[in-house]
């Protein structure tokens, strides 16, 4: 629920759970790839409340807190060596265009932070797909460097297709986007999320359950181009998306059904992208689809409900 105050922010309790539900992800990403983590996150942040203020400020109304969620979960979805400028204009474009043009939060069709990722992933390719850093390992790890050394061999989104050991994928010890590397430190997100409320369990198990099935069918079909269901769901920033992006309640369907088929297919698509599309990025495609539809998913839900409801009392 929200609640306007003469505060300069919104206070939203919904969102700071889903803070506090970063703080394990946030500190994995220092660990990880060093302070610029950090650093980084504080401009994007600092950039994305400005932008939404120049508008708040006509309407004379606060600052959502909304946007300092939009903007950590696009700063996770970085490398971490990105150029603050591309990461200041992936934000500022999807706080305006995401949802500014919609009249502010919880009027807003797509996720601003996936609409802000996937402008930089199209426009900016060469700094979302080919800059990767080396993950540290052991004590201190990246709390001892701004930085960890930069890799230049590896070409593509995430590591989906690497040779890569399925422990290193569920600690996180891999090279990828700053929060979207450690299964482990997403699943802790998800229980905090989950006992707090602050997410639907249905729109957390339905991309799993279409992800899952899809996957067994493209592996009979596919086989040589489908990877195994394990490492399909602990790659590609699959389970960040179905934990923070599938499960935003702005964009996300109102119906039980809704839900259910929004997941599901959310699932589905992203594999379907993955493996017989050229994107790797295949999940956050199907959530940017998936939103699309929402609206008229439910309205269309809604309307067969109410014709059953007519033919039984007849």
């Amino acid at each position: 629920m929200e609640i306007k105050t003469k505060d300069f922010f919104m206070k939203q309790n919904h969102m700071r759970k889903i803070l506090i539900s970063l703080i394990p992800i946030i500190l994995g990403a220092i660990y990880f790839f060093g302070w610029r983590t950090l650093v980084l996150m504080s401009v994007v942040t600092s950039f994305g409340i400005l932008t939404e203020y120049a508008f708040k400020r006509k309407r004379n109304q606060p600052v959502s807190e909304a946007v300092i969620v939009t903007s950590i979960l696009f700063t996770l979805t970085l490398p971490v060596s990105i150029p603050f400028w591309v990461a200041i204009v992936g934000i500022i474009f999807g706080v305006i265009f995401a949802t500014e043009v919609f009249g502010g939060y919880g009027f807003n069709v797509f996720n601003p932070a996936l609409v802000a990722r996937t402008f930089l992933y199209i426009c900016f390719p060469q700094y979302i797909t080919v800059a990767w850093n080396a993950p540290s390992a052991g004590f201190p790890g990246g709390f001892a460097s701004y930085i960890t050394p930069a890799i230049e061999t590896i070409t593509q989104a995430t590591p989906l297709k690497q040779t890569v050991p399925i422990s290193q994928l569920f600690w996180g010890n891999v090279s990828g986007s700053m929060g979207e590397t450690s299964a482990f430190l997403i699943m802790i997100a998800a229980i905090i999320l989950l006992v707090t409320k602050a997410i639907d369990w249905q729109l957390l198990l339905s991309p799993l359950v279409g992800f899952i099935g899809m996957s067994a069918v493209s592996i009979l079909i596919a086989p040589a181009k489908a990877p195994s269901i394990q490492y399909g769901l602990l790659s590609g920033a699959f389970l960040m998306l179905a934990v923070f992006f599938v499960t935003d309640g702005s964009t996300a369907p109102k119906t039980v059904e809704g839900k259910w088929i929004y997941g599901i297919l959310i699932g589905t698509i992203t594999v379907i992208i993955r493996v017989f599309g050229i994107f790797v990025g295949g999940a956050m495609f199907a959530v940017l689809i998936m939103n699309t539809f929402v609206p008229i998913m439910d309205e269309g839900i809604k309307y067969l409900k109410e014709q059953q409801r007519k033919q039984v009392s007849l």
